[in-house]
């Protein structure tokens, strides 16, 4: 048997189906952090968040449990998935609008983990473009915001995109051009520079 930490997730998770528990933590390891600051992102609630993460995969357990899940597609692509359909379930329940909240303390600060050593001039310039992006991302309507975060900060395809939300391609792809849109808008009507140094 090929050694687990070789394995791809979707053979993982047909392992742990098969009765191999250490399968489900390896699964668990690769794809936690990747999920968790995707729910935090949607969710803007640590607690919630945590109960969301905590939901997502005791209903993972039981899917595979049951024999729901089919390795056709990837594995974070249907974790993902399940964790949105938790979401919007929470929110209907709720009787909430909006799944993602737009308010000033949004961050995303993760985009500053990926900027290059610059001298302090470099570094300011960076840190304003990116706040600038930040408030504008904050002005865009949720759906379009959620499918940028997952492009660009989950580096997800768009046919993942299109499973995790439920909708179809074009769907995702055209909530994709209507932001970029959005964001040059707002770029030329602000006269904001938006160079990196």
């Amino acid at each position: 048997m090929e050694h687990l930490e070789n394995m791809t997730d979707e053979q993982l998770a047909m392992s742990y189906v098969e009765g191999n528990n250490r399968a489900f933590d390896i699964l668990l390891s690769r794809n936690q952090s990747k999920l968790f600051s995707y729910i935090m992102f949607v969710v803007r609630d640590h607690e919630k968040a945590n109960d969301v993460f905590q939901e997502t995969f005791i209903k993972v357990i039981t899917k595979l449990q049951e024999g729901k899940y089919v390795p056709s597609g990837k594995f974070a692509a249907w974790l993902m998935r399940i964790a949105h359909n938790i979401i919007i379930d929470s929110y209907r329940t709720e009787k909430a609008e909006q799944i993602i909240d737009t308010n000033e303390d949004n961050d995303l600060t993760i985009l500053g983990n990926k900027l290059l050593d610059a001298n302090i001039e470099d570094i300011f310039i960076n840190e304003q473009v990116l706040c600038d992006v930040k408030k504008m991302m904050n002005m865009l309507p949720d759906n379009q915001r959620e499918v940028i975060f997952m492009r660009f900060f989950q580096q997800m395809s768009f046919k993942e995109i299109a499973e995790t939300t439920n909708v179809s391609i074009n769907t995702s792809l055209g909530r994709m051009r209507y932001a970029v849109l959005n964001l040059r808008r707002m770029v030329k009507d602000n006269n904001i520079a938006l160079d990196i140094y």
